[in-house]
């Protein structure tokens, strides 16, 4: 349970305001109350979760990995903190006194109230099958339900998911993307029949079939098996699917027993009128919980509608009140487009326009009733779809350009006459449309948000307003709004296509890697439609590591597709010749190693030999046709190759430690050794460096290296993200830990993350500079099962590449292949 209490500070004059319920429409009412009037109420805040205001509508992209807690979370301690508000998390109330006007919570904690807002949402519903409750049965719908299914796809295995409405299938997508083998059972014609039609539901579950989710409609559960742990589902057709876990995703219930207790109106869900008042004038609802008009709602957008009429009557403002909503949907996998909104069931008095384009998996229909878009369902191709629910929301008549309505907005505000700017569709649509259904945000909020406070950037107009913050979907259209209001003083996002060869960036082409399971460099360039049929010098190395990646021990490497100096496996100089570096852990070496160098050098003419700033020997002048030779001999020496031309661990720098200076603390050079064979042969997005100090002084350089380790008397710093080259930069500290064990985790972590998250050719200083040392401090310091699983991963992935990829072009021309395998050997 957290609490986070705040004294009033203008004392108990102000009116009391109590909200049940932490979540997304309860805190956006509250948002909007601060706006209007801010420090009108003393407001306190219970929420049953053990945590702040979070994103629920975000719990896919955390299943799948793609986002973490803290990326999701709306408001975190120090808003609360920042507005006066206390919060009781993880302290659920149990019970109204409304004769009393008072609250009491499971911990015991009673709060008065003046007035209250009720916004406790909706619950899952169970099917009541034999076996629901059985131990690995789950649910969708909080964080928690994301943990418990993440610790079960750790163990591999399948799942079954029941419901292929939105959240089932986002959440098949997920397991899915943690390896597990999915099956989704539905018990309609269709997947997301409420949202799309028979025509896009079937290419929906075709692409879903594709990744690998197995989906079974008018699939009707008849029993869920096992004993002490669920087994397997069982249909009424006698079929049985193996499971381990299986998610239950067949829909929402209001929760309105608190409500009803307390003596409140209640129907389907606590009954509201259009102020959003009870039938308790002191008490308003908001939110999944309650019915409006015979409505109830489990969209987003209606939540936030609602939010807004609240606030308003809290503040004491005139308000038109709420009059039901419209609304639309996205469903949230990575790679898939999906939009639907209004009414698509067609039927007398109607007329559908459809377009369809096979070879680009393309579908849209608009359902137009006297001349104005009642429904709209897009599938491949959903830039369309603001304008599309604009015009239904707006009820504008259309009749003038049905004929090229699904030739989109930009067509549109050409006049018909060709493809407009789309900075001029954006600015056509007016301010009340909405921009970011996500979190709630019209077109007028953000550009008054520009206008204000001179934002310039995407970034910035993330942070001012939350639109784009969230999926991100509509970071396009944001951009359209900042062209359009800054004009020539616009400067587009730094995030540029990967290569002339294709317009996708270099995150997008990672999310889509993983999200359309894509195992080779023919079948990207297939899917995501390169330009050029091979790709250049600059997509096909990126292309390579990012499979390398995101299929450790499936994807082979693809050498050729390797700069020159990989496939050679030595840099190439301004003569021709190429210079060769074996591997010399953590800077030792021995009498063999060398009289090993020294025997090549005169074996082969080799001119110069050079100690590097990494504590090794660098043989200069070695010709193109000796590479193979010298190789064989230094491998027969027990030597391997230094990846001085790698994309790859470069180094461990180290200094002589405790093992031989009197003034070090930490045995530097054993703890630079193990790193160094931890660590060697890894793939990363650039050339990756190392140092270990053995006492504070420094003297390894370990403040500006990729990643640090400074001996102290009580354990070890540990910086990241440094750079010694042409631009210094300093490392920033990481955090500080007590043991050596605690050290090789969070190397093998940081590893993990940054060749997870970077881009290629991106050094660990940019990338950080880019991202935030926060971010990665989130991602490992603050979230220790996180770094846990990173180090796992990284461990995992060494096993692959220390043993495969690496060892088959351990020397040009792929010969000596056991060169990679002799680490455990060498001494």
């Amino acid at each position: 349970m957290t609490h986070i209490s705040h004294p009033s500070p203008s004392g108990a004059g102000r009116p009391r305001l109590v909200v049940i319920g932490n979540g997304m429409a309860g805190i956006r009412a509250v948002e909007d109350l601060l706006d209007r009037a801010p420090g009108l109420y003393d407001i306190t805040v219970f929420g049953a979760e053990p945590r702040v205001n979070y994103n629920r509508i975000m719990l896919s992209p955390l299943l799948s990995g793609e986002k973490s807690f803290t990326d999701i979370v709306l408001n975190d301690a120090d808003w609360y903190t920042a507005n006066g508000i206390t919060l009781h998390a993880g302290d659920p109330v149990v019970s109204i006194d409304r004769l009393g006007r008072k609250v009491l919570a499971q911990s015991g904690t009673e709060v008065p109230y003046d007035r209250l807002l009720i916004a406790t949402g909706s619950g899952p519903v169970i099917i009541p099958v034999p076996g629901h409750d059985l131990p690995g049965v789950v649910t969708f719908r909080d964080v928690d339900d994301v943990d418990k299914m993440l610790a079960a796809a750790g163990g591999g295995g399948s799942a079954v998911v029941i419901g292929g409405g939105l959240l089932g299938l986002e959440a098949a997508v997920g397991l899915q993307s943690q390896g597990m083998d999915v099956t989704v059972l539905h018990l309609a014609d269709h997947v997301m029949e409420r949202q799309l039609d028979a025509s896009a539901g079937h290419l929906l579950a075709e692409e879903l079939e594709r990744r690998g989710v197995r989906v079974i409609t008018g699939a009707d559960t008849a029993e869920i098996a096992g004993d002490d742990h669920v087994r397997a589902v069982r249909l009424k057709d006698g079929t049985e699917i193996p499971a381990s876990l299986v998610v239950m995703a067949v829909g929402i219930r209001p929760n309105t027993t608190l409500a009803a207790e307390a003596g409140i109106d209640v129907e389907r869900g606590i009954v509201v009128d259009d102020f959003m008042t009870t039938s308790d004038p002191a008490v308003l609802a908001v939110g999944e919980c309650v019915q409006h008009r015979g409505q109830c709602y489990g969209l987003v957008q209606p939540l936030f509608e609602m939010a807004k009429v609240v606030g308003a009557r809290l503040a004491g403002l005139e308000t038109d009140g709420y009059a039901g909503s419209v609304t639309s949907t996205k469903l949230k996998v990575t790679g898939v487009d999906v939009f639907s909104a209004g009414d698509f069931s067609g039927g007398p008095g109607t007329e559908d326009i459809v377009f369809r384009d096979a070879g680009r998996g393309v579908y849209k229909r608009l359902v137009l009733e006297d001349g104005r878009v009642k429904g709209a369902v897009l599938y491949g191709d959903t830039a369309d779809g603001a304008w599309y629910f604009q015009l239904l929301k707006a009820g504008e008549d259309v009749s003038d350009r049905r004929d090229t309505l699904l030739f989109g907005q930009a067509f549109a505000a050409a006049g018909g006459a060709g493809t407009a700017n789309p900075t001029d569709a954006v600015a056509a649509l007016p301010d009340d449309a909405e921009i970011c259904g996500c979190n709630g945000v019209c077109k007028g909020t953000i550009t008054k948000a520009i206008a204000e406070h001179g934002l310039t950037t995407l970034e910035e107009v993330k942070a001012r307003t939350k639109a784009s913050a969230s999926c991100g979907s509509c970071a396009g259209l944001m951009e359209g709004l900042l062209a359009h209001a800054l004009g020539d003083g616009y400067e587009a996002s730094e995030v540029k296509a990967l290569c002339t060869c294709t317009d996708h960036d270099h995150d997008s082409i990672r999310r889509l890697i993983k999200a359309k399971t894509l195992k080779s460099i023919p079948a990207v360039m297939q899917a995501l439609e390169w330009k050029t049929p091979d790709g250049c010098a600059s997509c096909r190395p990126a292309l390579n590591f990012y499979l390398l990646a995101a299929w450790p021990g499936e994807y082979v490497d693809h050498a050729a597709s390797r700069f020159v100096n990989e496939r050679l496996h030595a840099n190439i100089q301004k003569d021709g010749t190429y210079s060769v570096v074996p591997r010399m852990w953590g800077g030792l070496t021995n009498p063999r190693e060398l009289r090993a160098i020294a025997d090549v050098a005169d074996k082969y003419d080799i001119p110069t030999l050079k100690v590097t700033g990494g504590q090794r020997i660098d043989l200069l002048g070695v010709k193109k046709e000796d590479l193979p030779g010298v190789w064989a001999a230094l491998n027969a020496a027990g030597m391997v190759s230094g990846h001085a031309y790698g994309k790859s661990l470069r180094t461990v720098k180290t200094c002589v430690g405790s093992e031989w200076c009197r003034f070090g603390t930490q045995a530097s050079m054993s703890i630079g050794m193990s790193l160094e064979r931890m660590t060697w042969g890894s793939w990363t997005p650039h050339k990756f460096k190392m140092a270990v100090s053995g006492c504070p002084r420094n003297c390894a350089e370990a403040t500006i290296k990729d990643f640090g380790v400074v001996a102290t008397d009580g354990g070890f710093d540990l910086y990241v993200g440094g750079n010694g080259g042409m631009k210094v930069r300093a490392c920033d500290l990481l955090c500080k830990v007590t043991t050596e064990d605690e050290v090789h985790e969070y190397v093998g972590a940081f590893m993990q993350l940054y060749r997870e998250e970077a881009r290629y050719l991106e050094r660990t200083a940019p990338w950080i500079e880019r991202v935030g040392l926060d971010f990665v401090r989130s991602r490992m310091v603050d979230d220790a099962g996180n770094r846990a699983a990173l180090h796992a991963r990284f461990l995992d992935s060494q096993s692959h590449s220390q043993s495969d990829p690496w060892a088959e072009r351990a020397t040009p021309c792929g010969q000596h292949a056991n060169d990679f395998k002799t680490l455990a050997s060498v001494e």
